[in-house]
């Protein structure tokens, strides 16, 4: 089966050896995304800012693996304050409507930077 590699070009692909997604047959796996922009530089200060910026940068490599948002069927969500998750949890819902993908929400202690506050994941089935 072919295996479809998307990057972006952060600086951590390259270090970390990974890819932004993998496409293997109909499966896509979207790698833990945060809120960088142009230059990995942070987009947004607070956590809603930062799942927008998440979820924009995880469509965009569910298109460019030949998916749509509408084939995710799992989210991971990592945050830094669990306290947050109304915030976190309403760009989310405001991105997957009612496609409402199984979804899960932990708090970790840190991520690869002190100002991010999010890290997503997503999974998706493209059916032809």
């Amino acid at each position: 089966m072919d295996r479809m590699k998307v990057a972006t070009g952060t600086e951590w692909e390259p270090i970390v050896g990974y890819s932004r997604a993998i496409r293997v047959g109909p499966h896509v796996y979207v790698s833990g995304t945060t809120a960088t922009g142009p230059g990995s530089r942070l987009v947004g200060s607070n956590a809603y800012d930062q799942t927008r910026q998440c979820l924009t940068n995880i469509v965009t490599a569910l298109e460019r693996a030949g998916a749509r948002i509408e084939d995710v069927v799992r989210t991971r969500i990592y945050v830094v304050d669990i306290e947050e998750w109304r915030e976190v949890g309403r760009a989310h819902g405001e991105v997957f409507g009612d496609i409402r993908p199984a979804s899960s929400m932990v708090e970790v202690s840190r991520l690869v930077t002190p100002d991010m506050l999010v890290e997503i994941e997503a999974e998706a089935i493209v059916e032809d």
